[in-house]
């Protein structure tokens, strides 16, 4: 199939989108390269970026978060504080409806706050808080807390992944181990789902009975979310010489995650502008699964952790040296809570020989390990070979399998021994805002149950994570970060495999792109 047919526009050319986009009953089309396929719609239901993205465009938040990561109200009008602390009562903004007419009421807001927190760091914490969340009108909701929780709208404001979006209460109402089968939005673009196709393209168009907000400037997830498109089109584009020539050639728009190595090459064209797409960087994690053999002794994983070099990883996924760090504990670099504390176990010298023997003294006996790795993000398959290598090297049984970013997503979440389709380890990488502290970091949760894919499940790590979120003077903030940087290392939660940064890539005829996140109100052509 031509990659053309992936590309319809409303006026059927390329050469239609030359014109201003904003002509009085034009349609116009913002076509979008995508890091991977959309395999999971439900935003509660997995972590990965991209469905993160695709909730962003179709549900609307509480508060946004904004670029000096302060919240700021968005579907909330307003709220009070009462009881020093302890009750907290929010107002809706009127206007608000869902895609299929309904008004969103305060219940919507609970189920929603419910369910997203069951798969969420921030979000378990803060529900461990609450002594009641109510409802008692359609245009509120209450929050009653046990005790005073400071960083309640930082919640309410998460970006995730998962996010914390707003659905109906009876999609709410479903399990957050299940998938939801029908997607009702809230925000400013529609899913088409009757124009998906798996593995080649998702469509959405602007919805046109969204009320932005009145007040406000736009700053990454805050601010009047006003779309100028009327339809956008993600076309998936694994291959990253397909992608770049689709961007030249201005059959598409915009380009997420161009790699490294091609920027060059973009940065050359006067048709296109790169920047930056995230401030703090992207952070690699190798993931471990804890529930099985050979990832469930504390001492093999620390053995691993060792042998791996963020140097290798980051050169391998990043290329040019400019563009990544090595030497990352837990925390971003230059970031409130980063660190040194256990760093030895990251920075030290590696000898993969004695590690080798290291890992049989800590009892590994030959048991088969399934590393998984995406094939259709560069970045991600770059760590996935280095893996590969490290393990094979240590003596290690490697199962090897390598697929498109979608099915390991479908994968990662079964908690199957690995010869019943489950899995023992696999890379990922977060962007820097998701790490900043022991409150936000998916990676430090470690209670086991509902925790993030691997369930680590570290008591003395846990204990040190409450004890944090419950410190309020920064002093006692950042000594509790650096025990739980030793811990987490210690206990080789996961593996930092380093901090890199990348740009996006777009049209030079695209104006007001958003900033921090990628995200498609805001965006124009000229």
């Amino acid at each position: 199939m031509q990659r053309r047919s992936f590309l319809a526009v409303a006026a059927g050319s390329v050469a239609s989108l030359s014109r201003p986009s904003l002509a009085q009953g034009q349609q116009n089309t913002l076509r979008f390269v995508p890091q991977s396929d959309l395999t999971v719609i439900d935003p509660v239901f997995t972590t990965a970026y991209v469905t993160r993205n695709h909730a962003l465009m179709i549900w609307d938040q509480l508060y946004g978060l904004d670029s000096e990561l302060r919240p700021q109200p968005q579907m909330v009008q307003g709220h009070s504080v009462e009881e020093d602390g302890r009750l907290w009562t929010f107002t809706l903004r009127p206007g608000l409806k869902f895609h299929d007419g309904e008004p969103v009421r305060g219940r919507d807001c609970v189920a929603s706050i419910r369910r997203w927190a069951e798969r969420n760091a921030e979000g378990g914490t803060l529900m461990s808080r609450v002594a009641e969340i109510t409802a008692p009108a359609d245009n509120r909701f209450v929050i009653r807390l046990h005790k005073p929780y400071p960083g309640i709208l930082s919640a309410l404001a998460r970006l995730g992944p998962p996010a914390l979006v707003i659905m109906p209460e009876r999609l709410a109402r479903t399990p957050s181990n299940e998938q939801l089968k029908e997607l009702v939005g809230s925000g400013p673009f529609r899913w088409k789902a009757d124009e998906r196709i798996v593995g080649a393209r998702v469509v959405y168009e602007r919805n046109r009975d969204y009320v932005p907000r009145a007040e406000g400037t736009p700053s990454w997830a805050a601010g009047p979310k006003v779309a100028h498109v009327d339809r956008v089109e993600w076309t998936v584009m694994p291959d990253p010489g397909t992608a770049l020539s689709a961007l030249q050639n201005g059959e598409v728009d915009w380009w997420e995650n161009p790699p490294n190595d091609l920027l060059p090459l973009l940065e050359r064209s006067s048709r296109l502008k790169t920047r930056r797409s995230s401030p703090l960087g992207i952070v690699g994690t190798g993931i471990f699964n804890h529930l099985h053999p050979p990832f469930n002794n504390p001492e093999i994983r620390r053995v691993v952790l060792e042998a791996f070099s963020q140097e290798d990883c980051m050169a391998a996924a990043a290329g040019e040296p400019s563009m990544w760090r090595a030497g990352v504990g837990v925390f971003p670099p230059e970031t409130p809570m980063a660190n040194d504390a256990g760093l030895a176990a990251i920075t030290g010298p590696r000898d993969l020989a004695a590690s080798a023997k290291a890992l049989q003294a800590a009892g590994y006996k030959g048991e088969r390990v399934v590393l998984m790795a995406a094939s259709d993000n560069p970045v991600l398959a770059a760590l996935g070979e280095v893996a590969n290598d490290v393990l094979r090297r240590l003596g290690m049984n490697v199962d090897y399998v390598v697929s498109d970013w979608g099915t390991l997503v479908q994968r990662r979440s079964s908690k199957a021994a690995p010869e019943a389709g489950g899995w023992n380890m696999f890379h990922t990488t977060w962007y820097g805002l998701d790490l900043v502290n022991p409150g936000v970091s998916q990676m430090l949760r470690a209670a086991g149950g509902q925790t993030y894919f691997g369930w680590p499940d570290i008591p003395e790590l846990e204990a040190l994570r409450n004890a944090w979120i419950d410190a309020s003077e920064p002093a006692e903030q950042l000594r509790l970060a650096r025990e739980i940087q030793a811990m987490a290392l210690k206990q080789a939660a996961y593996i930092p495999t380093g901090q890199y940064f990348n740009k996006t890539a777009y049209s030079a005829k695209l104006a007001d792109v958003p900033d921090g996140i990628h995200a498609f109100w805001g965006a124009r052509f000229t």
